[in-house]
């Protein structure tokens, strides 16, 4: 399983082509891999969930400058 570092490179790396055809979309990668595209964060979330329970993945809207959350909402694994 890959990390979260790991599928933004992976989003980085097809940047260019997702902005040349879904600018503004919203897209799921899992495992350096594009799920999807979608039209809005909660139907990429649902999905994420669905599939992926608690991660990581990223859900990234193309085009937009990427965000930086604050600690206190940034997935932390558990372990057993």
């Amino acid at each position: 399983m890959s990390d979260i570092k790991q599928n933004i490179a992976a989003y980085e790396r097809q940047r260019l082509a997702l902005e040349d055809k879904h600018v503004g979309k919203w897209v799921l990668f899992h495992d350096e891999q594009l799920v999807d595209v979608f039209d809005d964060f909660q139907a990429a979330a649902a999905l994420a969930v669905e599939r992926f329970g608690r991660g990581p993945y990223l859900i990234r809207r193309v085009g937009a400058p990427p965000m930086t959350l604050p600690a206190s909402v940034m997935y932390r694994p558990v372990y057993a």
